[in-house]
C-alpha cells in the first residue's frame, strides 16, 4: 500500500486561480497564463510512494519541483489536488491538526541547513523534539542518537559556526531523524555542497535507508544525484511531471527528447544494471561455447558461464568477463542462485547504444510511468528479441 499519495496537484499562484485550473485542464498554455498575469507553478501533479521507498523529483530550477514538495506538507495549500498520506486526506486538515502531522510523522531537511546560531549542535538536533514538547532529557537522549547515527557523536556541544558545511547539513539531517518521523521531504538538501561532501552525504543517507527504512521524497536538479538515489524518479518540466520511472527506466526509455536530453551525459555502464538488460535462460540453450560444448541444460549455462551475477550487478562489471569468453554472463536469484536470465556479449553491447525517446515531446500528458509500458532494454534490444539469427546449434552463447 502507498505511504503517499498526491492526487491532480495543481498551484496557481497570481488572480483567479480556481479558473486558471479550469483553463490549465481545458488544454490552455501555461504561457498564455503567465501573458495574463498569473503563474502555474504546478500542473495536474499525481504519484504514489510506497513505504521505506525514496522517491526522486528531479527537475530544472523553475519546474516546480519545489512547490510541489512544499504541498506534502501543507506549508503550501494546493489550488487543486489532494495528499493523502497514509489515506488521510491532509488538505482536508485543519491547521492544528496539520502542525501536529508536521510534528510527528513528517519531517523536512532544507537546502540550506536552516540551524540556530545561538543553539548548540545538540540542541538544534533536539529541535523538533522541543516543538513536539518532549522533555529536555528525553529530547537530548534521542538528539544525541540521532547525531551518532549521522556521524556526530563528540560534537554535541559544538557551535553551528564550528562545522564544515557537510557537518551542518548532518546536524539538519539529524533533527529530522530524531522525531522519528516516517516520512523525510528533502529538498536540495545536498546542492549547496562540495562535490566530494556532496557524494559522502548521498553514501550516508543511503546507509542510513538500509536501517532505517523511511519513506524519502528527495528534490535535486542532478540527474545523477536522482539515479544514486532514487528508487523511482518524476522528471519535471515546466510544473507537469513528464515521466515517473527507475533510473533505468528513465535512461534506457526515455519518455521524449526532454528527458532523453538529461541521460545523454550519464554513464549508463554504472546505472543499469544485469537485471535490466538481461534475456531469458533459453536464450542460452541450444547454443555452442568456443571449445564445442552445447549448452543443453540451465546446468550447462551455469557451468560454463564466465560469471555468475545478481541481478542488481551494474552491467560495469560484466564487460571483463564478456570480452573474455563467447559464453554468456549467467545472472541468477538472490536468495535461491537459480537461473533467471543471461547477459550475451552483443547485448551488453547493443544497451551502450542511444536511447530511444518518446514520441511525444511536448510534456502535457500529465506524466509517463515508465513502469506500465513495456521495458525497452536498449536502443534495438527489447525482452523479445535475441541475439543474431543462426542455426541451432552453432550459435555462439554470446555472440
Amino acid at each position: 500500500m502507498s505511504r503517499l499519495q498526491a492526487e491532480h496537484l495543481f498551484k496557481v499562484f497570481g488572480r483567479r486561480p480556481d479558473e486558471a485550473v479550469a483553463k490549465l485542464e481545458g488544454g490552455t498554455d501555461r504561457d498564455e497564463l503567465r501573458a495574463n498575469g498569473t503563474t502555474a507553478a504546478v500542473i495536474d501533479a499525481s504519484f504514489a510512494v510506497e513505504a521505506g521507498q525514496i522517491f526522486v523529483v528531479m527537475g530544472l530550477s523553475g519546474s516546480g519541483k519545489s512547490t510541489l514538495l512544499r504541498m506534502l506538507n501543507g506549508l503550501l495549500e494546493p489550488t487543486a489536488g489532494r495528499v493523502l498520506y497514509d489515506d488521510q486526506d491532509l488538505t482536508a486538515l485543519a491547521p492544528r491538526e496539520l502542525r501536529e502531522v508536521r510534528s510527528h510523522k513528517i519531517s523536512m531537511v532544507f537546502q540550506h541547513f536552516a540551524l540556530f546560531p545561538h543553539r548548540s549542535v545538540l540542541e538544534n538536533a533536539a529541535y523538533g523534539l522541543e516543538v513536539q514538547g518532549i522533555a529536555r532529557a528525553e529530547r537530548e537522549r534521542r538528539a544525541a542518537e540521532a547525531l551518532g547515527l549521522v556521524g556526530l557523536a563528540g560534537w554535541e556541544k559544538s557551535w553551528p559556526d564550528e562545522l564544515s558545511g557537510g557537518m551542518q547539513q548532518r546536524v539538519g539531517l539529524a533533527r529530522a531523524l530524531a522525531t522519528d518521523a516516517d516520512l523525510l521531504l528533502m529538498d536540495e538538501s545536498f546542492s549547496a555542497l562540495d562535490p566530494l561532501i556532496r557524494r559522502d552525504m548521498q553514501d550516508q543517507l543511503l546507509e542510513l535507508q538500509k536501517r532505517l527504512k523511511k519513506t524519502i521524497i528527495f528534490i535535486t536538479h542532478d540527474l545523477n544525484e536522482a539515479m544514486r538515489l532514487g528508487d523511482r524518479i518524476a522528471v519535471m518540466r515546466d510544473g507537469r511531471i513528464v515521466q515517473i520511472g527507475t533510473a533505468e527506466d528513465i535512461l534506457v526509455t526515455p519518455a521524449n527528447d526532454y528527458v532523453a536530453s538529461f541521460t545523454q551525459d550519464v554513464d549508463r555502464a554504472r546505472v543499469l544494471t544485469a537485471g535490466a538488460i538481461m534475456a531469458d535462460p533459453e536464450e542460452a540453450l541450444g547454443t555452442t561455447t568456443p571449445d564445442g560444448a552445447v549448452l543443453r541444460t540451465e546446468s550447462d549455462v551455469l557451468e560454463a558461464a564466465p560469471a555468475i551475477v545478481t541481478p542488481d550487478t551494474p552491467i560495469v562489471e560484466l564487460f571483463t568477463p564478456c570480452s573474455r569468453s563467447g559464453v554468456a554472463v549467467a545472472v541468477t536469484d538472490e536468495d535461491d542462485g537459480s537461473l533467471i536470465g543471461v547477459v550475451p556479449r552483443a547485448r551488453l553491447l547493443a544497451v551502450l547504444g542511444e536511447p530511444e525517446s518518446g514520441p511525444d515531446d511536448t510534456g502535457t500528458d500529465g506524466g509517463t510511468d515508465a513502469g506500465d509500458a513495456p521495458k525497452i532494454l536498449a536502443a534495438g534490444v527489447s525482452k523479445s528479441s535475441g541475439s543474431p539469427e543462426a542455426p541451432e546449434g552453432k550459435v555462439i552463447a554470446g555472440a
